[in-house]
């Protein structure tokens, strides 16, 4: 049971750390161009909204009166950890590379993410692997394309 858990909170701290933070990656430097920006958008992201998640998984698995605390705890630690590691692997290539090519590398990095957790997903449940993938990947593709569309409407709209 807390093995179930800890692989609720992986997949959904990995997936909502990398949907999230792509999205504000998107927004933010479509709307201000800004390194700092970027940067610490993503480091509040990734401790307040794992926090979040945490507590929000928390309170799912609390509310399964299958749920063992074992396993509710199991679940709230792994997507806490989770959730705050890829959140902060895409601080890395804001370090490294200049701002344009850190947000190229970081959805290239987002999507690889998602392609791999979609082909483990789809190979532990005996589905089509492409289908999941193309699925998962053509929700990130949206969270980006809408986020980066945010943010260059409310840079327009209050510059």
């Amino acid at each position: 049971m807390q093995s179930e858990g800890a692989r609720t909170g992986l997949y959904f701290g990995a997936s909502s750390g990398v949907i999230t933070t792509l999205g504000l990656i998107a927004g933010l430097h479509a709307g201000t161009e800004s390194l700092p920006a970027v940067l610490g958008g993503i480091l509040v992201i990734a401790f307040a909204d794992a926090l979040s998640d945490a507590l929000g998984i928390h309170l799912a698995e609390e509310a399964n009166p299958d749920a063992t605390s074992e396993r509710v705890w199991a679940a709230t630690f792994s997507t806490f950890a989770t959730k705050l590691l890829f959140a902060l692997s895409f601080a890395v290539p804001l370090l490294l590379l200049p701002l344009s090519e850190a947000v190229a590398a970081s959805v290239i990095w987002g999507m690889l993410v998602i392609v791999v957790l979609s082909y483990l997903l789809a190979r532990a449940q005996s589905a089509n692997p492409v289908a999941i993938i193309a699925e998962h990947l053509g929700i990130a593709v949206l969270v980006v394309v809408l986020s980066h569309l945010i943010g260059r409407w409310v840079a327009e709209v209050f510059a």
